[in-house]
This record gives structure tokens, C-alpha cells and sequence, in this order.
């Protein structure tokens, strides 16, 4: 379970351990021998913590508080009630001080004589939030500039046995660079920053702190990662890589490169084995003071494949490296890889250029959606929440994440569980919609961060590629940044060199270094071609926000679809039960004061209602608002995705913006901050099924397609008929259709009267079924106008309950009459607060055909019982909402 806003969520499906791997050839290698005491040791200092605001010199020093470690000001001030649920109301705006504010952090460190016989005692701090200055028994020890860094200095010189006070004071990230701000002499843009100062471009941290158009301002300054002391002799292991090479099905072979940090010269022994057997194979090295590279070198025989979700098992080997200096083990690291290739193939075709994600050696169409961090305060993401999360994604049929470039690189939990679902992920490094400063100190420091993070992301089975930026290339070609920020010819000049210093330069460099062989793509969108304008049809990947912003028909992404979609989205509201947990009664107007603060966009409402005003009636009241509002984006994504997926062999992708929140917000995505599903992502749970079938109107034609994703060929039987809404069936057609492995086709085609015959289009829809061996593998039902313009009759919805097993229920629905989107609950809100059963069913917002009986299951977050669950439940559909 993982809790947020007071909201219970239970994991929907047990996380299978990753298989066990084959057997490696054994060379015999020779044995270190550990001695425990002179090993490396790392111990995490963990606390307890203190914290308080820096005050004048001449002011009184402010109580120290408890803090929590990683964590941040935010989070620190609201558990000790000092400032309330920034999430609640309007109480963000109350808050805004923070950011302007300087704070210190503060510990005590216990010290024994063995720790000071170390050859060297470095203090390591995993993420510092972002200016910071560290003192140890009052002796300044490091400085950090940049959130994304980890940082380590040598401070066995300023320990003592016993107590040591560490001292971590922060300036505000505001204050600090808004001096180097003014003497620039001229504006760097910024597309989301949601301050009159736009400063936050000068400073290395997470660009969505400042503001986004789905997203809260919350400055925030903290150690936000763990802090550690790190205790060793003579060497250690800094990085392990593993490089692969797949000669055929039958071998594969790795070699491991350690990078060994040494104190003084001297000879080492690098071993490698499967954890918890032997070593496999070693090597004998001299090292000298300093870094050191040492390779080793594996075969396997008979690999076992790691693929995409779908595609086969995500099969994981876990390979220790360990250290060995004058006899004693000093060191081991454990490196867990998959056996697998992944290219990305971006060249000139007949279409333009392409943008192809290869796994193991064939094309893969990627589905999946972007992320952002979940929480505005990510140091709240527990296990439990990531894992709720990505197994949603992966549930939902999805096999690619793209993690968005105004974010943070992720935790390495999110990166193990991509691994084992087989999430591939699409890796932005952290610049977004923004310009940035170009001077040496601000690359230098941008080099490291880049080289520390992909060291660490690397060696992911999951890890796909790497792109510069989100959507800066794009901005400065089209979003008339020289115009609105009143940049002369000269500021231009060196926005534009900046940029391509870090993008077309530094970056690639980092990558063909440390990650030879992954693809870089310098701007995402881009055609990382000089000669062609980015976000250009047919070239590479793209964003199409024609729909949405520009209020195109959603209809427009037929025609729209590129080489591999990378963006495109539609808003909803969270459904009423999460609203009820961050307003009251009084705030339930989308135009509400609460309510427009947590709509970020600043046209959000208006294009939300456009949208519904064409294609659905006006709803009744507040909730009916927020259930047609949520059915309206999943019908506009769904009829993107599928145009993407019957596109097929041109396109080879289709990535929605977005999954998932960091605070209650009306947004794009498919999951709101509490975890509750939106009708978009139980939609995409279908439209992104491995086989699909859609029904399309083209014109005056109605087409039938069918779309494997599958390795293998498809024997499927194919059912078309036209019904009415009370379950007359007026034509029936049937045929075998052999889906071909990784294709899209059309399998019927016919005119709009001819697939009418003579039938009220108001009051009939045509229903499309794929199934194979009697079970259904996809359903499309595809209505001939609007559906503010169906003649829906009252579906008469009856359903029951019946205990499954001791953990879930089974919900039986029933409809007399065609119901469009049916929509199950088990909460209601009360007197202005959610109550009954929370919990999670496994699809919903579904079509039901006249007299069909659908059966739904359903897990309790928490014990209850069935009557309990019966009372709380309740079902509309789209005829109840106006």
C-alpha cells in the first residue's frame, strides 16, 4: 500500500521475482580472501537530523526542529506544523516565502578509532538541493552548486573520535543567483518558470520546481538523496560497466570495465561473478594514485533474452565485481544487466527521416506515456507508490516511459522496476522549454552531471536512449522567444552558440565516452539535422499539440502522425472523490478560485469545455462535469493512438503526455496524484492492447483495422455488425484474419451508407471484434455522430457482487440497452468528504452492448466486507450525465 493526501493504495497485481539465470562458463579465476574489518564500509547517516531558517547575525537564532533525511524545507515545515498541507486549497500561495529563505541542516556523526585507521573517510552526499555549503566540526568541507550531483570530499583530517556536527546550510536558490541574473543584460527564456524573476535557468535543479502549466511553484532546498561516510583502505570500486556482444542466440559476451579509485600505487584483483557463487573470471592489475580502468572479460552460452513488456520475459543477471588489494576483499559492487540490443535507427528514407526503436534486432512500436516526478516534494515517493505507478504502466500494455527533461533523473528504484516490467526508457537529460548560460563554470558543471548520471543509469537493460532536452531546439525556431523576451542580435547570437555548445557538443561527447553505442537525440523534437526545421512531419520524432492548444479537430492526428509520436495530450479533471481530499463544497466550480489554482494552464478550463461542447451534451452538475470531461480525453487519445498504431511501419511510436501528477491538478495525465485511474488509462489498457482492432471513419468510408504487436503470426477471427441501442443486430459480418507479426492492416473496408443500410446513425453503433480461440482480443465500437448527438436511451445498468477470494470481489453488470462509458465507484462524497470503499477495479469507463453482462474485478484497498462494498457501489453512464 502507499499513501498520499490520506489516500490508501493497494498494488494491484505481486511483483514476480526476476528469473533465475543460466549458468556461466567458469575460468577458474583465484580466490580472494575477505577480511571484513579493512573492507570498505559505507554508513548512512541517517539521523537524527535537526533543521531551522538562517537569521540575521544580529537576530535570535531560531529553535532547531526535527528534520528528516533525505527530505526538504517543505516537507520539514509541515511536519512540525509549521506551515499547512501545501497541497490543501490555496495554501501553495501562502507559502512562496520559503523559497527565499536560507536554511541549515544539522547532525551529530559518532566517530570510532577504526574508522580514523582508514586510508581516507569521505563524506558523500548523493543529492544536495542546491546551494550548499557542508561544515564539519566547523571546518567548511564542500560546496555544491548543482542538485543532480553527488559530492564527496575527504574528511578523515577534520574527524575526531566521538562526536563530530555536521552542518549543512542551504542559501536560497532565489537570493543566490539573482545578483548574476541582472548582469547578464538580457533575458534567458523560460516558458514555465511562474515568477516575475525568472532565474531558475542559472541553477542545476529539477526546472518543474519552478512552476509548469500541470504543476505547483515550490522552490525547494534540502538533502534530498542519502548522505554517507564511506570508510576504506588502499582501493575501492568507483564504477562497474558492462558492455555486451551478441554474437548469435547461442553466446554472448560481456565485458565488465571496473574503474578502480586507489589511495597509492599498487596491484589489485577485479573478479566477477553471478552473486552468491564463485567468480566467474578475474584479472591481476597494477593501479596507480588515482583512477584506474581494469577489464574483464565473460562468456555466456545459451542467453536468455530481455524484452519490452510483451514481447517475452524480462530475464535479469546479477553479476558481482569485487575488489581485491594485498589479499583482502576491499570492495564488490552488483551489477544487475539484461541480455539484450537496442538501436534506435534515425536516417533518411523515401518518408523523410526515421525514428525506430530495434530490441534484440527487430522493430518494436513503443507504447507508453511521458513521466514527470510524482510528487512536487519526490523525496515522499515511496516503493510502494513507484511500483503502483509503473506496474499501472505496464498493465496498461505499455513498454516504453519517457522520462521528461524538466524532472530529475529518477531514483534507482524507478530504473530497477522499468528493468524488471520491461519499461524501456527514453531518458531526457534535466533542460526543458528554457535557454541556459553557456559560461565554463556552468558547462563544467552540466559535464559532471551529465557524466555521473549516465555512469549510473548505463548499465539498465531498460535504459533506450538519451535525449538533450525537451523541446528547446523547437522553442527557439518557433515559439518567437527573440521577440517576447526583446533579445537584440547580439543576445540571440549567444543564446544559440550556448545552446549548441551544450547539446550538439558537450552532451554527445559525455555519451560517446561513457555510453558508447546508445543513441542521442539532441533536442527532443528534433531531426538533429541543421537543414531540417525541428518538429517537421515525417522527420524523426515529434510533439503535436495542434490538438489541444491550437483547438484543431482531435481528428487532426490521423493526418499528424510522424515517424514516432513523442508527445501529444489532452487534459481532465481528477474524478470527484480525489477533488473532495484538496477543496470543499464551497470550491466546486471549475472557475472556484481553489480550482483555478490547481489548473495550471492558463486556458485550461476554456479548451476542456471547447472540446466538450463539440462532441458531448452539457453535464448537469460539478460531478458530471468531472466523469464526461475525464470520457472526452480518453475518447481524444484513443482515437490519436490507434491513427499512431494503424500507422504502423511509418510510425513507430506513440507516447502520451501524461502518466501521472505531482500534485492534484487537473492535467493531462492518465493517473492523478492520488493513483486513482482516469477513463484514459483504462482506455489505454485496451487501445494499446498487444492485438487491436479499430473501426475508423475516414471521410465517407468506414475501414476496419487490425494491429499486432506480437512476435508471432495471428490467427484471430474477425466480427463486424451494426446493432441498435436496444440489441438488434441489422448485419453481421464474420471472416478469418491472420494478423501477421508486428503489422498493421486494414481488413475491411466500406462505404458510410453501405455500412448503415438505411439505419438512424443516432441510434446504432458498429462493433468490431478480434478474438482467438473463442476469447476476445480487442472490441472497437464506433458510433456515426457525435455523441452528444446518440439517441441514448437509459441503459438500465444492474450489477452484484459475489466475495472472489480473500483479497478482491467480483462486480456483474448488467445493461438492458447500449450504455456509453459506464463508469463504476465505490466512493461517493458526504457532507463535502469522499467515503466508502477505496479501491482499485480492473477496468472501467467501458461501452456495453444491450443485454451484455460484464464482470469487473475488485480490490479493496483495505479489509471490507461484501456488504459494505455493495452499499457503496454505483454505476452511470454518459445518458446520466446531462
Amino acid at each position: 500500500m502507499w499513501f498520499a493526501g490520506g489516500v490508501v493504495i493497494q498494488t494491484s497485481t505481486t511483483m514476480a521475482a526476476p528469473p533465475i539465470v543460466p549458468a556461466l562458463q567458469n575460468t577458474n579465476p583465484p580466490t580472494i580472501t575477505a577480511t571484513a574489518p579493512r573492507s570498505r564500509v559505507l554508513r548512512e547517516l541517517s539521523g537524527p537530523w535537526t533543521f531551522r531558517r538562517v537569521v540575521a547575525k544580529t537576530a535570535p537564532a531560531e529553535p532547531w526542529l526535527p528534520a528528516t533525511v533525505p527530505g526538504c524545507v517543505h516537507t520539514d515545515l509541515f511536519a512540525n506544523q509549521k506551515i499547512a498541507d501545501p497541497f490543501y486549497r490555496l495554501n501553495e500561495k501562502d507559502q512562496q516565502w520559503i523559497e527565499r529563505e536560507s536554511w541549515e541542516y544539522a547532525t551529530t556523526v559518532v566517530i570510532d578509532g577504526d574508522t580514523l585507521r582508514r586510508d581516507r573517510v569521505d563524506l558523500v552526499f548523493h543529492g544536495l538541493d542546491t546551494y550548499a555549503e557542508v561544515f564539519l566540526n566547523g571546518s567548511a568541507v564542500l560546496s555544491s552548486t548543482n542538485m543532480f550531483r553527488t559530492w564527496r570530499a575527504d574528511v578523515k583530517g577534520h574527524l575526531k573520535i566521538g562526536e563530530n556536527a555536521l552542518v549543512v546550510r542551504f542559501g536560497s536558490p532565489i537570493v543566490h543567483v539573482k545578483p548574476i541574473y541582472d548582469r547578464l543584460g538580457y533575458k534567458l527564456p523560460a516558458a514555465n518558470d511562474q515568477a516575475v524573476e525568472m532565474v531558475g535557468t542559472l541553477t542545476r535543479k529539477a526546472p518543474y520546481h519552478y512552476g509548469w502549466d500541470w504543476g505547483p511553484r515550490f522552490v525547494t532546498s534540502g538533502i534530498w538523496r542519502p548522505v554517507e561516510l564511506d570508510a576504506w583502505d588502499e582501493a575501492r570500486l568507483d564504477d562497474v560497466q558492462v558492455f555486451q556482444e551478441h554474437l548469435d542466440d547461442a553466446v554472448a559476451r560481456l565485458t565488465v570495465r571496473a574503474r578502480v579509485q586507489a589511495t597509492r600505487a599498487g596491484r589489485v584483483t577485479v573478479a566477477v561473478g553471478v552473486t552468491g557463487a564463485p567468480p566467474l573470471a578475474s584479472v591481476e592489475r597494477d593501479v596507480k594514485a588515482g583512477a584506474t580502468e581494469i577489464v574483464v572479460s565473460l562468456r555466456i552460452d545459451h542467453p536468455q533474452r530481455w524484452w519490452p513488456n510483451g514481447l517475452g520475459a524480462q530475464n535479469l543477471y546479477t553479476f558481482e565485481t569485487t575488489l581485491g588489494a594485498s589479499g583482502i576483499a576491499r570492495d564488490h559492487r552488483r551489477t544487475r544487466v539484461g541480455l539484450r540490443t537496442v538501436e534506435v535507427v534515425h536516417e533518411r528514407d523515401k518518408e523523410g527521416k526515421s525514428f525506430t526503436v530495434k530490441v534484440n534486432g527487430a522493430p518494436v512500436f513503443m507504447k507508453g506515456a511521458n513521466w514527470i516526478p510524482a510528487d512536487s516534494f519526490v523525496t515522499r515517493m515511496t516503493d510502494d507508490r513507484y511500483r503502483w505507478l509503473l506496474r499501472s504502466a505496464a498493465d496498461a500494455h505499455m513498454n516504453m516511459i519517457r522520462v521528461w527533461g524538466g524532472g530529475i533523473y529518477e531514483d534507482d528504484r524507478f530504473y530497477d522496476l522499468c528493468d524488471e516490467l520491461g519499461l524501456l526508457v527514453w531518458q531526457d537529460f534535466m533542460f526543458a522549454c528554457s535557454m541556459y548560460p553557456g559560461d565554463d563554470a556552468f558547462v563544467e558543471d552540466v559535464r559532471q552531471e551529465a557524466i555521473q548520471n549516465v555512469r549510473r543509469l548505463r548499465n539498465h537493460p531498460s535504459l533506450a536512449l538519451w535525449a538533450g532536452n525537451n523541446e528547446i531546439e523547437a522553442a527557439w525556431h518557433d515559439w518567437g522567444w527573440p521577440a517576447k523576451f526583446h533579445l537584440s542580435r547580439a543576445a540571440q547570437d549567444k543564446l544559440w552558440a550556448d545552446y549548441k555548445k551544450v547539446f550538439h557538443h558537450l552532451l554527445p561527447s559525455v555519451i560517446a565516452a561513457e555510453d558508447p553505442g546508445r543513441f542521442y537525440t539532441r533536442s527532443s523534437p528534433s531531426a538533429n539535422d541543421d537543414a531540417i526545421p525541428p518538429n517537421k512531419l515525417g522527420m524523426g520524432d515529434m510533439h503535436y499539440w495542434g490538438v489541444w492548444h491550437a483547438e484543431e479537430p482531435y481528428t487532426n492526428y490521423a493526418a499528424n502522425t510522424s515517424r514516432f509520436m513523442s508527445e501529444y495530450g489532452f487534459q481532465s479533471f481528477p474524478d470527484f472523490a480525489s477533488v473532495a481530499r484538496y477543496t470543499i463544497a464551497e470550491d466546486w466550480n471549475i472557475e472556484s478560485p481553489v480550482m483555478l489554482s490547481h489548473q495550471r494552464h492558463p486556458r485550461g478550463n476554456q479548451l476542456i469545455r471547447t472540446y466538450l461542447q463539440r462532441d458531448f451534451r452539457a453535464p448537469k452538475d460539478f460531478a458530471s462535469f468531472l466523469y464526461v470531461g475525464q470520457v472526452l480525453q480518453a475518447t481524444v487519445i484513443q482515437y490519436a493512438a490507434e491513427a499512431h498504431r494503424r500507422q504502423m511501419g511509418h510510425n513507430w511510436g506513440s507516447l502520451y503526455w501524461q502518466l501521472d501528477d505531482c500534485w492534484p491538478v487537473a492535467s493531462w495525465s492518465g493517473i492523478d496524484y492520488f493513483g486513482h485511474w482516469k477513463a484514459l488509462h483504462y482506455a489505454a489498457k485496451r487501445f494499446f492492447a498487444p492485438v487491436l482492432v479499430s473501426a475508423v471513419e475516414e471521410g465517407d468510408a468506414i475501414g476496419v483495422w487490425g494491429v499486432s504487436d506480437r512476435r508471432d503470426n495471428t490467427d484471430a477471427k474477425l466480427i463486424v455488425r451494426l446493432i441498435d441501442f436496444g440489441g438488434k443486430e441489422i448485419w453481421r459480418r464474420e471472416q478469418d484474419a491472420r494478423l501477421p507479426a508486428n503489422t498493421s492492416r486494414a481488413y475491411l473496408t466500406m462505404k458510410r451508407a453501405e455500412a448503415l443500410a438505411g439505419a438512424d446513425p443516432a441510434r446504432v453503433v458498429l462493433v468490431a471484434e478480434l478474438s482467438e480461440g473463442g476469447r476476445r482480443l480487442s472490441r472497437s465500437v464506433l458510433s456515426f455522430v457525435k455523441t452528444k448527438d446518440l439517441a441514448l436511451p437509459p441503459p438500465d445498468l444492474h450489477f452484484d457482487v459475489e466475495a472472489r477470494d480473500g483479497a478482491s470481489f467480483a462486480v456483474k453488470i448488467t445493461a438492458r440497452r447500449f450504455a456509453r462509458s459506464v463508469y463504476l465507484t465505490s466512493m461517493r462524497v458526504e457532507s463535502g468528504q469522499a467515503a466508502g470503499v477505496e479501491g482499485f477495479f480492473d477496468d472501467n469507463y467501458f461501452d456495453m452492448l444491450p443485454g451484455e453482462v460484464t464482470t469487473v474485478s475488485f480490490r479493496p484497498s483495505g479489509p471490507a466486507n461484501i456488504e459494505a462494498l455493495r452499499s457503496a457501489l454505483g454505476a452511470i453512464s454518459i445518458s446520466d450525465s446531462y
